[in-house]
């Protein structure tokens, strides 16, 4: 059966994004280790594989990158291969632009430009799924690729020979979420008191927000918790809005309050 090739690009959570119209002929990706190399002198074991002289240390593989080429077709021209959405592949239904049929040109263009010029990296998407009998798709495939990534390169430039078109080439790396890890004292069965690395919570691709509008509910506490995940920035929150003690209880919906970068 034929395979069916998809590849989405989003923002922000997916808050925003889109499934490139016209997929490339080839895609480029690249993955490396970085293994180091040392030389040992002296005596080596008795097998090949313990011999002295240069060994390799294997370390962690070097973020992957992805690069391709295509085009931005203008609404004018019908192409018969334009890809057409499916729409078991939207990862949540409630983002329906994963399958709404092409835009004009210039929108991809002004998004990927908006998006980098946010610093923040985007979620690259390719999806492979392969036709059956009765006329759907496999649900997976494990050649799928799914994760976060910064643009790297982007390239544009007007067709000549078909007004309206635009050609492009995008370079993208694949981006690695870090924080800071709490270490919590813990006792354990022996009564011993030891060092416990808590796990990071899941990365948040969501762009944060300079404000937030007051509402039904609110509190400076839950803003705090909501946009930093923990409660003792609601007294910065407060203080960066020059509100007093004795206003916090009395914050009308609708105010406007202005928020800390993370």
């Amino acid at each position: 059966m034929e395979d069916h090739y998809f590849i989405y690009l989003s923002f922000n959570n997916q808050a925003e994004g889109w499934r490139l119209p016209v997929n490339p002929e080839s895609i480029e990706i690249s993955e490396e280790g970085q293994g180091k190399t040392y030389n040992i002198v002296g005596k080596g074991g008795g097998t090949e594989e313990t011999r002295a002289g240069e060994i390799n240390v294997i370390q962690s593989p070097r973020l992957k990158t992805v690069s391709f080429s295509s085009f931005f077709p203008s609404k004018s021209h019908n192409y018969p291969f334009i890809v057409q959405g499916i729409p078991e592949l939207t990862p949540n239904p409630k983002y329906l632009y994963l399958s709404d049929g092409i835009h004009d040109p210039m929108k991809y263009v002004k998004d990927i430009r908006k998006w980098m010029e946010t610093k923040h990296p985007i979620r690259f998407m390719y999806i492979v799924r392969r036709g059956r009998e009765d006329g759907k798709l496999d649900n997976a495939s494990d050649r799928d690729l799914n994760f976060p990534a910064s643009i790297e390169k982007f390239e544009w430039k007007e067709v000549a020979g078909s007004p309206g078109d635009i050609e492009y080439t995008l370079s993208l790396k694949e981006y690695v979420f870090y924080s800071a890890r709490n270490v919590q004292p813990v006792v354990n069965a022996k009564g011993e008191t030891v060092l416990v690395q808590q796990q990071p919570a899941r990365p948040n691709e969501g762009v944060m927000p300079e404000t937030h509008i007051f509402q039904d509910g609110d509190s400076l506490t839950k803003i705090s918790t909501k946009y930093y995940g923990d409660s003792a920035r609601a007294r910065e929150i407060q203080e960066l809005n020059g509100i007093s003690d004795s206003e916090v209880e009395g914050i009308r919906n609708g105010t406007v309050l202005k928020l800390l970068p993370k």
